[in-house]
C-alpha cells in the first residue's frame, strides 16, 4: 500500500501543481512572441514580484518537481516494457511516457542550472534570461536538444495527463478514454507549438542586446 499510495502522491504531483506551472511557463514563454524582449521580461519580473514568491515556488514547484522527477526516476527503473509481445497503443503509451519522463528530467534539470541556478548566483539577472536564453538558441547544437527536451516534456505532461484521468477514476469508460485521448493529443498539439514558436522568438535580433549584456557582465567577472 505504501508504493500505491507514492504512486497517488506521485501522479497527482505531476497535474496539481506542476501541470499548472507548465502551462503557465508556456504562457510566460509566449509573452516572448507576443511582446518581444520587453513583453518576456514584464511576465518574468511581475511574476518575480508575487507576494512570498520563494514559498510559493518552493512548495508550488520546486519540492513537487523534486519528488515527481525523482520517483518518476524509479518508476522507469522499475518499467517492463514488453512491445515485442504486445504491439499496442497502451504499451507504446507506457514505454514512452517512461523514455520521455527521463528524457524530461534531464532537460529539466540543465535547463534550471543555466537559468533560475545563475539567477540564485547572482550571475544573472531575471531582466537577462531573454539575452540567456538567445545564447543558447542561437546555436545549433543546443536549439536541438532544446527541441527534443521540449517536446518530450510536452508529451510526459499530455499523456501523463491521459493517465492522470484514468487511473483516478474520472475517465472509466472506453467512450470516455477515447474522447479524452483526443483531447490530450490536441494539448500536445498546442502546447508544443506555443513552446516551440516561443524558442524561435529568442532568436531574434532583439534579444541580441539583452545577450550582449549577459556576455559582457560576464567577461567582466
Amino acid at each position: 500500500m505504501r508504493g500505491f499510495y507514492s504512486r497517488k502522491i506521485h501522479s497527482l504531483l505531476g497535474v496539481i501543481p506542476l501541470g499548472f506551472f507548465f502551462l503557465e511557463h508556456m504562457l510566460t514563454n509566449f509573452s516572448a512572441v507576443e511582446g518581444g524582449a520587453s513583453g518576456f521580461t514584464d511576465s518574468v519580473l511581475w511574476l518575480n514580484s508575487l507576494p512570498l514568491v520563494f514559498f510559493l515556488e518552493l512548495f508550488g514547484i520546486w519540492l513537487p518537481l523534486l519528488y515527481h522527477g525523482v520517483y518518476g526516476l524509479y518508476i522507469a527503473y522499475q518499467a517492463k516494457p514488453n512491445l515485442n509481445r504486445y504491439n499496442l497503443e497502451r504499451n507504446w503509451r507506457y514505454t514512452l511516457q517512461r523514455i520521455s519522463g527521463v528524457i524530461t528530467f534531464i532537460f529539466i534539470v540543465w535547463h534550471l542550472y543555466d537559468t533560475r541556478v545563475q539567477v540564485a548566483l547572482g550571475n544573472v539577472e531575471h531582466e537577462e534570461l531573454g539575452g540567456v536564453m538567445h545564447n543558447i538558441v542561437t546555436q545549433p547544437l543546443l536549439l536541438t536538444v532544446y527541441i527534443i527536451g521540449i517536446l518530450a516534456a510536452c508529451f510526459h505532461f499530455a499523456n501523463g495527463l491521459w493517465s492522470f484521468l484514468i487511473s483516478w477514476g474520472i475517465t472509466v469508460g472506453p467512450r470516455s478514454q477515447r474522447v479524452s485521448s483526443v483531447i490530450c493529443l490536441g494539448l500536445f498539439v498546442i502546447v508544443s507549438f506555443m513552446f516551440l514558436f516561443s524558442l524561435v522568438t529568442f532568436r531574434d535580433n532583439e534579444f541580441q542586446a539583452t545577450a550582449s549584456a549577459v556576455q559582457s557582465l560576464r567577461n567582466l567577472i
